[in-house]
């Protein structure tokens, strides 16, 4: 079941979604902190070749994370 259970957590990190803070900045992945390290390394490879898959799908060559920071950027000032 542990593996079964990794494999989901590992899931979830790999995924471009962040919880945000109350400030708005940006923050760890709760399942994150529940992968053993080994598992932790393996989602962050993981993660870097969906977002390069992202930005050779993307006509602009922009990962998810990179819209999300260009949508943050550009925001107007309140």
């Amino acid at each position: 079941m542990a593996a079964y259970d990794d494999d989901l957590l590992r899931e979830q990190v790999v995924s471009a979604w962040r919880p945000r803070a109350r400030d708005g900045g940006v923050r760890f992945h709760p399942a994150w902190h529940d992968l053993p390290a080994q598992e932790r390394t393996r989602a962050y490879d993981e993660a870097a070749s969906a977002r390069k898959l992202e930005a050779a799908l993307d006509p602009e060559g922009l990962s998810a994370t990179a819209r999300a920071v260009l949508a943050r950027i550009r925001l107007p000032s309140r």
